[in-house]
């Protein structure tokens, strides 16, 4: 009898070392707890169709389909014949099986009427779909060689077929095979779950789970697996969230409460407008928290527009009024520039400290960036040392050494999902007790998100435009259908020049040299042609449809001193027309600026098309958004577009982002770059099981702070949100 397998027994030991590696090679599978807890995909039944008509070309995909019948004719290039195999669903929908070469063998075994799982790359050839020369196993009973057939898929004798996330070398009856051999000698660790947690719950025990998600007895043992395992997720994230929010109310922060007669009433004395009802709310809910004696830890989210800058920088002139410093981090330098000078403009008098025109209650506003002469950057931080400069505006440069503070009492972080944690967190070691933290996006984000990803955050929003913003119109411009309609999109923007005003036109690359973080690869899997690239497309248009208008580049591999000059003259109405990245994307603010031209607008995610266009729109005029795109009617890149022009609610738009992005994408499994077991948590489907597991875990929390007397589950969570992701958690 062979030994016993657990989570650490290496895959070798038990399906040999040339399934093993190609485990570990093309699927990173190393020990059977890595491959039990490869969850299937999805489940297959026998009787049910897979539905063939909705797959599209270029999907690795394995279909359950029926054989229908099998053609062989000579090839007309080479030698040899060419055997054609249709299957179907019984719903409609073909596919052909392609194989060259003289392979009788292959034409006895697929005879009509035989079921199988067919597993290749969907490709079309004159209007038809596809498999070329695919992986396959056959189901059914008796005849010619079926008993070797059914010893191969053992694995699939219940009703509910596996079909795991496989690779080309790797297909899906194999990791089944292997999945049936590990839990054959397989002993699950003991379960880490409380057992009051798993009776008040009604969930199953972890070893009947991990057995039930693989080779179900029946779809109601296998909902009850999947239910236990998705709590295992959202237990840990909860518990890792919860956690973290419970250690940072024991820290001490210096409170920073208001101060009658001080800057802030000064700043809102000379505002030239009203807040709106949404800005003195949330001012007053970040004002109780920073005079409070534990560090403030707070999301303030609201669309492009709500007003959230000056929501911050009225957060910064009360710690400033009670004698601390706050700095600003920004993503980029053309950003931080952009805050710096709108800060000096709102602030006027206030914000000019030590020079001939400064108000009574004055500070100063430093601005710190890596592309700074000696000279300034000496008097910077000097300035910054010293505490004379209340408030500090900057991007990483803020967190070199030799960037020191007199009294860090705030860090305010925009468009956080920029920044790694690493970064924040050198900014904050920078004051003596740490500092209250208050963190912007300009992303919506949708309930289950916030408590998921940013469940150890309180969550501020500004739903609410202030007065004098105007309305953006958006529109699909299907580019190869109606190549008319693009014509029409290059004159309506030299009529919006004509008016006096301003446009952008934003492609999804910068053009020849190395790549950088803004820009995509040149091309994607399916060969389709690279993005539009901004080296490329300026000269175009200066010489064709936008001839005779000023026109000037932006883009992230310009010196600094370059993206801030053309900033600068743009925002100073010298140029018509932006070509730029997605640089452009937070805190540009240019009012005079009403049309924007997104090319290869299917290149860009949701949130960010939303982003873009909210540069347009700012000022008394009207915004127009034009999404141009080569994508056919009915795809999904086009229903994506026509949903971002057919809304402006930007919650609506992030609920649609989460729909299209892969979860693993939301919860940081593309970031922390390391294997992971969230798997089967849905953010959008399971929030009420989120919701639950954020109950269990306050309670637990609660009574065993750093789960000392519950050690199995404590090594469980480490297990389940590793340290990079509970990072990639805590970046709110």
């Amino acid at each position: 009898m062979s030994e016993p397998a657990t989570v650490d027994t290496p895959l070798k030991k038990l399906v040999g070392d040339k399934t093993a590696k190609a485990l570990a090679g093309q699927l990173d599978l190393h020990t059977a707890g890595d491959l039990i807890y490869h969850f299937p995909r999805r489940y297959d039944e026998r009787g049910e169709h897979t539905d063939i008509r909705s797959l599209d070309v270029g999907e690795q995909v394995t279909v359950l389909a029926q054989v229908q019948r099998t053609t062989v004719r000579p090839m007309r290039q080479r030698r040899g014949n060419l055997l054609e195999v249709t299957v179907g669903d019984g719903s409609g929908g073909v596919l052909t099986l392609t194989f060259f070469g003289n392979q009788a063998w292959r034409e006895r075994e697929l005879r009509p009427g035989r079921w199988g799982l067919f597993a290749g790359k969907v490709t079309e050839f004159r209007g038809k779909r596809q498999l070329n020369g695919p992986e396959y196993v056959l189901l059914g009973e008796g005849g010619e060689g079926e008993a070797a057939v059914n010893e191969e898929i053992e694995e699939f004798a219940g009703a509910l077929i596996p079909v795991y996330p496989a690779a080309a070398a790797v297909p899906t009856w194999v990791i089944a095979r292997c999945v049936r051999v590990v839990l054959d000698t397989f002993t699950p660790p003991d379960d880490p779950l409380p057992a009051a947690v798993r009776a008040s719950r009604n969930l199953v025990d972890l070893g009947a789970a991990l057995r039930e998600i693989h080779r179900p007895s029946t779809k109601e043992a296998l909902h009850r697996a999947r239910r236990r395992l998705k709590w295992d997720e959202a237990f840990a994230v909860q518990l890792t969230l919860v956690q973290r929010k419970h250690r940072a109310a024991d820290w001490p922060a210096r409170p920073r409460p208001p101060r009658t007669g001080g800057l802030l009433d000064a700043f809102d004395a000379r505002l030239p407008y009203e807040l709106t009802a949404g800005q003195r709310e949330v001012g007053a809910e970040i004002a109780e928290d920073l005079a409070a004696a534990h560090p403030m830890h707070r999301l303030l989210q609201g669309e492009v527009g709500s007003g959230k800058t000056v929501v911050a920088l009225r957060a910064m002139l009360q710690v400033v009024d009670a004698g601390g410093q706050a700095a600003l981090l920004a993503p980029t330098e053309v950003l931080a520039a952009q805050h710096h000078r709108g800060m000096l403009d709102l602030l006027g008098p206030l914000g000019r400290a030590g020079e001939l025109d400064s108000a009574e209650h004055a500070t100063r506003v430093e601005l710190v960036t890596g592309s700074l002469g000696a000279a300034a950057r000496r008097r910077a931080l000097a300035e910054v040392a010293s505490g004379a400069a209340g408030i500090v505006l900057g991007t990483h440069a803020l967190l070199y050494e030799g960037v020191d503070f007199a009294d860090l009492g705030l860090v305010v972080v925009d468009e956080q999902h920029r920044f790694g944690v690493e970064q924040r967190d050198a900014l904050r070691a920078k004051a003596d007790q740490p500092p209250h933290t208050l963190v912007m996006t300009a992303t919506p984000i949708p309930r289950t998100v916030a408590m998921t990803v940013y469940g150890d955050l309180e969550v501020s929003t500004l739903s609410q435009l202030p007065r004098g913003r105007s309305p953006i119109a958006s529109h699909v411009v299907p580019a190869a259908e109606k190549p008319a309609f693009l014509d029409r999109a290059w004159r309506r923007l030299r009529e919006e020049v004509a008016a006096g005003h301003q446009a952008y036109v934003v492609c999804p690359r910068i053009g020849d040299g190395p790549t950088s973080d803004e820009e995509p690869p040149p091309e994607d899997d399916n060969g389709r042609r690279p993005p539009l690239a901004v080296t490329e497309v300026a000269p175009l248009l200066a010489e064709g449809p936008l001839h005779g208008l000023r026109i000037g580049v932006l883009h992230g591999r310009l010196p600094a001193d370059e993206k801030d000059a053309v900033m600068r003259t743009f925002a100073a109405g010298d140029l018509d027309v932006l070509v730029a990245t997605t640089v452009i994307e937070v805190g540009v603010d240019v009012p005079n600026a009403t049309v924007m031209i997104v090319l290869d607008a299917d290149r860009f995610g949701v949130s960010q098309l939303h982003q873009l266009r909210g540069r347009v729109g700012r000022g008394a005029a009207a915004g127009l958004c034009l999404l141009v795109s080569e994508a056919a009617e009915g795809s999904s890149a086009r229903e994506r577009l026509d949903a971002v022009a057919s809304t402006s609610d930007g919650f609506k738009l992030a609920e649609l982002d989460l729909e299209q992005r892969r979860e693993g994408d939301v919860l940081g499994a593309t970031q922390s770059g390391h294997r992971s077991h969230l798997r089967l948590l849905s953010l959008r489907r399971d929030a009420d099981l989120i919701r639950d597991a954020r109950a269990e875990a306050i309670t637990l929390i609660e009574d065993d702070p750093e789960l000392t007397r519950n050690p199995a589950l404590a090594a469980s969570v480490a297990a389940l949100v590793d340290e990079d992701r509970a990072e990639y958690l805590e970046k709110g």
